[in-house]
């Protein structure tokens, strides 16, 4: 969870919800992302096998059901990829951010073809340099915070706070990692139900230290047109030596869930292709390095191709969409599991429908369009 999102995502949203209204919405984003979190965990213990909502929706709802969730979590991960992929361009070189993006998506797949997989160890290793640079930011803008910069607009209303969580849920996206990993734990009926609470509460005072610093520091405006809000943040707070410090932790953050979302949306492409819901083509797996090396390339050559068209806040708002209505079938099949917490799945089934309507019109219109092309393929392959 703490990769991309709070090194870019704080300027689109603020942009479409103000100050205050910043903050409320990144609330509402941790909300629905902890009903979805446990509604995947629940489906999880029912269903301990890779694929999650394809499967779940599948097996507790129809096949279209679960094509359509397998479709909008390939579609929508391949752009968040690509905002990934932007990211890095934006901290490490803004004046090439794409030729970076592009150069970023080459080497992990690289890395991800010869079979390298990211170790729990690394992931310690990142979570570490990550923190380290998140505190810096807070410690040194802290003392800067103005109160009136607090405050934004104050007829942004009620859609502006929806569009904005509706853009802010990227930030929380891989929460449903903790769920999947029943077969991997020690005791996960205790453990997960656990887990999952703690992480996102962790998260979320996370996100909201940092969006009070960024908004005290930069105010509304300077804030939501940063291409690098943290960058800001310390140069603004008269600390610019320490922007090496944040372009670099956060090119390495990004890096590393870059490196694993590729592979994972890679492995996903590959239960589609072996059911035949994506060409069979790609359910290739390389006879040496075990990798779905056919899906891996595809899918590095699409976000390649969006990285090229789009900029960070359109690939933020069309995977926002398509995840949102992946985790609304998450929380559908989850209401077919019985009464116990159907009221939490219930509030996420519509928190994600609510959401994935409220983001900005163009991202709505691309994220349903593409939705439909899958649906339309779905109709014709059978």
């Amino acid at each position: 969870m703490l990769g991309a999102g709070v090194f870019v995502v704080f300027a689109p949203a603020a942009s479409a919800a103000g100050g205050v209204g910043l903050l409320v919405a990144l609330a509402l984003a941790g909300f629905i992302a902890f009903c979805n979190a446990t509604s995947s965990a629940r489906l999880a213990a029912r269903y301990p096998e890779s694929g999650g909502t394809y499967v779940y929706g599948r097996e507790r709802l129809h096949p279209f059901a679960g094509f359509v969730a397998g479709w909008g979590f390939v579609v929508g991960k391949t752009a968040s990829c690509a905002a990934m992929a932007l990211t890095i361009g934006a901290y490490l070189w803004p004046g090439r951010a794409r030729l970076v993006a592009v150069l970023a998506v080459v080497a992990v797949t690289a890395v991800n073809l010869r079979g390298i997989g990211k170790t729990a160890t690394a992931t310690r290793v990142l979570v570490a340099v990550v923190l380290t640079v998140l505190a810096a930011v807070a410690v040194t803008g802290a003392p800067h915070v103005a109160a009136d910069r607090l405050t934004g607009p104050a007829d942004i209303g009620t859609r502006g706070v929806l569009t904005a969580a509706g853009l802010l849920f990227f930030a929380f996206a891989g929460y449903a990692r903790i769920a999947t990993l029943g077969e991997e734990v020690r005791d996960p009926e205790r453990t997960i139900p656990r887990a999952v609470p703690l992480a996102l509460g962790a998260v979320l005072a996370i996100y909201l230290t940092l969006a009070v610093v960024a908004l005290g520091v930069l105010g509304t405006d300077r804030l939501a047109a940063a291409p690098a809000p943290l960058v800001e943040v310390v140069t603004a707070a008269g600390r610019p030596g320490l922007a090496w410090l944040v372009r670099l932790g956060a090119a390495v953050a990004v890096t590393g869930v870059l490196l694993s979302l590729v592979a994972g949306v890679g492995r996903t492409t590959l239960a589609m292709a072996r059911r035949r819901d994506l060409p069979g083509a790609l359910a290739a797996v390389h006879p040496r390095h075990r990798v779905p090396h056919r899906a891996e390339l595809a899918v590095a050559a699409v976000v390649i191709v969006v990285v090229s068209l789009a900029d960070v806040r359109g690939a933020i708002g069309f995977s926002s969409c398509t995840v949102l209505v992946y985790y609304a079938i998450t929380n559908a099949a989850a209401l077919t599991l019985g009464r116990d917490r159907r009221l939490l799945a219930a509030l996420g089934l519509v928190g994600c429908l609510v959401l994935a309507v409220s983001l900005p019109l163009p991202s709505v219109l691309a994220g349903f369009g593409v939705l439909a092309l899958g649906a339309l393929w779905y109709a014709v392959r059978r």
